[in-house]
């Protein structure tokens, strides 16, 4: 009778094998956007998918285009560039013209991604490279807020704007975020308004609770590190509470800072790309508290009333730093 196991089995490194691959991780990064995606679409109308579509033809072009394999789009195979795409469109007024968001697309894949040597080797989030793009190229139309639609098949008067045309025509009416309002203006938001998206700003800013449960959904499926969004949340809620306490008329309260914005996108999906994220538990929520810190700093302190973007970049920088010094040491040594 034949032996079915051989008693001796010789194989090379790495000897664990987990199921998780690039491919099934971006489907499952992909699922959680859906609802996202579905709330920004219910509160901002056609414009909402628009956006997001020409943002991730973007990237998906550029992609393509400088994919160093033959035959061309092997690498979009991974499904990294259209997740990218997804979350640039996210963080992108309802009412910002499609070619800018289309060019915002081919500088987050080819600055943010392609430049650095390819996927896993980017040092920054490319979605908010991407973003941190067109800021620098269009401010005037990053910071027109449009008001939500009226349909879900409505649509606003900037998306359809010709390219490169002086002039660019804005909505008759403009949108002012609540963190605008509380900057310039004093007044904060109530708590109901911003867990549900009833309020103007980006398409990721549509409903605070759908991003936490997706969120949820992430960390079960053990795609990101939870400490990540954790200790970001939680540091933004103390340090906020610390001011409140300070000065309750002029700072606002610590649940208005953590839904209000892209905070809470910007904690569930940006930072905790595993690429430009620490590796180390330790590191991670030395990551995550600076995340929090810098965008209270910026919110309160800064000149512009939002600074999620600029906290999560910064910090990104720090990650090879972070990393070096939560390294655990080497027994023996």
């Amino acid at each position: 009778m034949s032996r079915q196991t051989p008693d001796l089995v010789l194989s090379t490194p790495p000897f664990l094998r987990q199921g998780q691959t690039t491919p099934w991780i971006m489907r499952q990064v992909l699922g959680a956007l859906v609802p996202v995606l579905v709330m920004a679409w219910v509160h901002f109308g056609l414009s909402a998918l628009l956006v997001t579509a020409a943002a991730t033809a973007g990237c998906l072009a550029t992609e393509w285009l400088f994919d160093p394999r033959r035959p061309r789009g092997r690498s979009l195979r991974d499904l990294s560039a259209v997740v990218t795409g997804c979350l640039l469109g996210l963080v992108l007024p309802p009412g910002f013209p499609l070619w800018m968001a289309f060019l915002g697309g081919g500088a987050a894949i080819g600055m943010g991604k392609v430049l650095w040597g390819g996927l896993g080797q980017n040092p920054f989030n490319p979605a908010l490279l991407g973003r941190a793009f067109l800021q620098a190229a269009f401010p005037a139309a990053i910071t027109t807020w449009s008001p939500q639609g009226t349909g879900l098949f409505s649509l606003h008067g900037t998306n359809l704007a010709l390219p490169f045309l002086q002039g660019t025509p804005v909505d008759a009416m403009s949108a002012a975020t609540p963190l605008a309002r509380m900057k310039f203006q004093s007044q904060v938001t109530d708590l109901f308004p911003l867990a549900v998206g009833d309020v103007g700003g980006s398409l990721g800013e549509t409903c605070g609770v759908v991003i936490l449960l997706a969120g949820l959904y992430l960390a079960a499926r053990r795609i990101f590190d939870w400490r990540i969004p954790v200790s970001i949340l939680a540091s933004t809620a103390v340090l906020s509470a610390v001011f409140h306490l300070i000065d309750g008329a002029r700072f606002p309260p610590p649940l208005f800072m953590v839904f209000s914005g892209g905070l809470l996108l910007g904690a569930v999906f940006m930072a905790t790309d595993p690429v430009s994220s620490p590796i180390t538990p330790r590191g991670s929520w030395i990551f995550g508290a600076g995340v929090g810190g810098l965008v209270v700093l910026i919110r309160l302190f800064g000149g512009m009333p939002e600074g999620v973007m600029y906290a999560i970049l910064l910090m990104n920088a720090a990650t090879p730093l972070i990393n070096r010094a939560t390294q655990p040491r080497i027994y023996g040594t």
